[in-house]
């Protein structure tokens, strides 16, 4: 519907589409940043919590659209200037029924699509922009090495494009260095790189890369530090509700209390676990989903020490972080990255993370 009202505007607006299993929010929060810092009239919108339906309404010239598997399932008008498929990982299958419908409905995204953006380090990805690009689009990759040609990527400290520039076999541009870049870590490059495409696609400058990504601010419960106390991190990355997000976040620290559990809606941890088991000082466990975590445990991680907060717990986020404290050693981490939905103990995963800073603040009182 907000496609086809904006089309029949005498001025439609540009539409940058950002689907994937992570980072969506980050992605279209990185994209308006840098139109803006472009002086470009842009907002992020969708799923991202302001409707792109209203977003079309106030007149805006460029949206930064969030769209879910839900969304693009019922979607078929969709032609946005550029589009990407983040990534694609096990998450919603309960009601797809299996991860190849799932990643079908994230794949129509490009469609009609003019510019066609894929994440080269996600197989995924690559295979949908393959399966999905129009005949007369233009391809557009990333990776999180050293890009070739007619791709973005990075050289030692630098996010650098091969894509947009008048010689992609000879030249590149850089857009930003990694200190740019928050939050940090792989994940967040690679949502950078995917917004640079985007913008890029659209004719911003590289300077405005930069400058967008300077004055861009990752939203709450996304790898945000709570606190450290005795030399202990404490950090709620509440929002990686499913095995993928969760992986991109452990793998960030070297030593780590994992606080993890909820709905898994489908999803196996079993990959999840063996990819971090050697940085596990000790698990705590929360959800309804607890003892499939457990099991994986005891198959991939049998020597990390795992509590169980008990389900009849009245607060199990203070029992969780009262034994992740007692688990964890200085220079250690303590990491909420549930990997699993929160709706089975909380209202949604902000109440998720905001127990967990409250549980936190408790400790130092």
């Amino acid at each position: 519907l907000a496609w086809r009202v904006g089309a029949a505007r005498a001025d439609p607006p540009t539409w940058l589409a950002v689907t994937g299993t992570n980072g969506k929010t980050t992605t279209v929060g990185m994209v308006e940043s840098m139109l803006r810092a472009a002086g470009v009239d842009a907002v992020a919108c969708g799923n991202v919590g302001f409707a792109v339906l209203d977003a079309v309404l106030a007149g805006h010239s460029t949206l930064a659209v969030e769209l879910s598997s839900f969304q693009l399932h019922w979607s078929s008008t969709l032609a946005p200037a550029a589009s990407v498929v983040l990534n694609v990982a096990e998450d919603h299958l309960d009601w797809h029924g299996g991860i190849a419908a799932y990643a079908a409905a994230k794949g129509t995204i490009h469609r009609g699509s003019a510019t066609v953006v894929a994440n080269l380090d996600d197989p995924w990805s690559r295979t949908l922009a393959g399966e999905y690009a129009p005949g007369t689009a233009r391809r557009v990759g990333f990776r999180l090495g050293s890009p070739g040609a007619g791709e973005l990527g990075v050289v030692e400290e630098l996010l650098v494009d091969r894509a947009f520039v008048a010689e992609p076999a000879r030249s590149a541009d850089e857009l930003a260095t990694l200190a740019d870049v928050r939050p940090g870590g792989p994940p967040g490059v690679a949502n950078a790189l995917a917004a640079a495409a985007l913008v890029r696609a659209v004719g911003v400058e590289p300077g405005a890369v930069a400058e967008g990504l300077r004055r861009f601010r990752p939203g709450a419960h996304r790898a945000v530090e709570v606190s450290e106390i005795d030399g202990v991190r404490y950090v709620d990355d509440s929002k990686a509700t499913n095995p993928h997000a969760a992986a991109g976040s452990l793998l960030a620290h070297p030593s780590v209390v994992w606080i993890a559990g909820g709905l898994l809606k489908g999803a196996s941890v079993d990959e999840l676990v063996a990819a971090v088991a050697d940085r596990l000082r000790g698990v705590v466990l929360l959800g309804t989903d607890a003892g499939r975590f457990a099991e994986a445990l005891a198959r991939h991680a049998p020597d990390v020490l795992v509590h169980r907060v008990s389900s009849g717990d009245d607060e199990p986020m203070t029992a969780a972080v009262t034994a992740a404290r007692a688990l964890a050693r200085p220079g250690d981490s303590v990491l909420l990255a549930p990997a699993a939905a929160s709706m089975d103990l909380f209202r949604d995963y902000a109440e998720r993370g905001e127990a967990f800073a409250a549980a936190v603040g408790g400790l130092s009182r």
